[in-house]
């Protein structure tokens, strides 16, 4: 058993390097890329302090607020999804097919509508407003998928996510005809997962979100773990199984919500990013919750960086590029799951 918790270790170790290093790769390569074409050699200079003006301005105010917001953004997601599958016992259980991204842009869209600003200081308080639509939309779908004698219904659940979701997207729909241009275009562009003029603000807006919650759900693995079990086998640990279900619920919505706040409607991010964690790591949470946040920090800034590189001058929101690779994907464990 000891033995075999040392080579579960070495194994995560191992791994969450290696997704470090790619990740610091890509990192380079982002930062290099863009209408402003900077060599290798200059962007590593003005990271140190020795570039010009026109790199330091690129890069200090244009690409790594955005590069920080999706790396932060990818972890969150990576995150959550890895918690609502635990919690569901469900593999296809994702905080978009769930309904959380829809609940989250139902506030967006009421912050938008009834508060008029888009003001560069507001947007610290958008993700207060995601997660409060993304927690609202948490109660909806517990609130018609538990029954008092089975629990959390994982079949149920997945049917019930996707009806919420198509009824918040309604609602946001029918509100978001109503704003003016601007605001109409900074709404669409967000539904989209374009994280296009992102600065310092909003990286202050989603840092502690991530800072807190991504390191409280990694602490709460054991429970994780039990969860995972079944509520019989959870309660026979010792595990409140109700209250830590809603808390570690409440954590899911928090890091999703805030993180598509910042980073817009992107999906299958946390469907994909746990289960290549699981296939690489196991299913211990104490290994497998960083590495699916890695793994959905490396997907979502290499989709970012692919999407306004290579189809220049015409840039391509990253939730397009998320969703050419995560559709198949998701095609392909539906087969597999029984």
């Amino acid at each position: 058993m000891k033995y075999q918790a040392n080579k579960d270790n070495k194994r995560t170790y191992t791994v969450s390097l290696i997704l470090i290093l790619i990740s610091i790769g890509i990192v380079l390569i982002s930062l290099n890329t863009g209408s402003l074409q900077i060599a290798p050699l200059q962007v590593i200079q003005t990271l140190f302090g020795y570039g010009d003006y026109t790199n330091s301005l690129v890069l200090y105010e244009y690409r790594m607020p955005r590069i920080l917001i999706t790396m932060l953004g990818g972890i969150g997601l990576g995150i959550s999804g890895a918690i609502l599958q635990g919690l569901s016992r469900n593999p296809l259980a994702d905080p978009g097919i769930l309904g959380l991204h829809s609940g989250a842009a139902f506030g967006l869209i009421i912050f938008v509508t009834y508060f008029h600003s888009l003001d560069e200081y507001a947007a610290i308080l958008i993700p207060l407003f995601t997660f409060l639509g993304g927690l609202l939309t948490a109660f909806i779908i517990i609130l018609l998928t538990y029954e008092r004698t089975k629990g959390l219904l994982p079949i149920r659940l997945i049917l019930t996510g996707i009806a919420v979701s198509a009824g918040f997207s309604a609602v946001t729909l029918f509100l978001s005809l109503r704003l003016n241009e601007e605001t109409y275009t900074f709404a669409s562009r967000w539904l989209v997962g374009n994280v296009w003029g992102r600065d310092w603000i909003h990286v202050t807006a989603l840092f502690p979100w991530i800072l807190v919650l991504a390191p409280f759900a990694w602490f709460q693995s054991r429970t994780l773990n039990a969860l995972a079990l079944g509520d019989e086998v959870a309660a026979s640990l010792g595990t409140s199984v109700q209250s830590q279900r809603l808390l570690m619920m409440a954590t899911a919505v928090g890091l999703s919500c805030a993180s598509v706040a910042m980073v817009g409607g992107i999906g299958f991010i946390g469907l994909v990013a746990p289960h290549l964690a699981r296939r690489l790591v196991g299913p211990m949470y104490q290994g497998f919750l960083p590495v699916a946040g890695l793994i959905g920090m490396v997907i979502l800034v290499l989709a970012d960086t692919v999407g306004r590189s290579i189809f220049q001058p015409n840039a391509i929101p990253a939730g397009v590029i998320v969703a050419a690779i995560g559709a198949p994907y998701f095609l392909y464990l539906l087969t597999k799951t029984k």
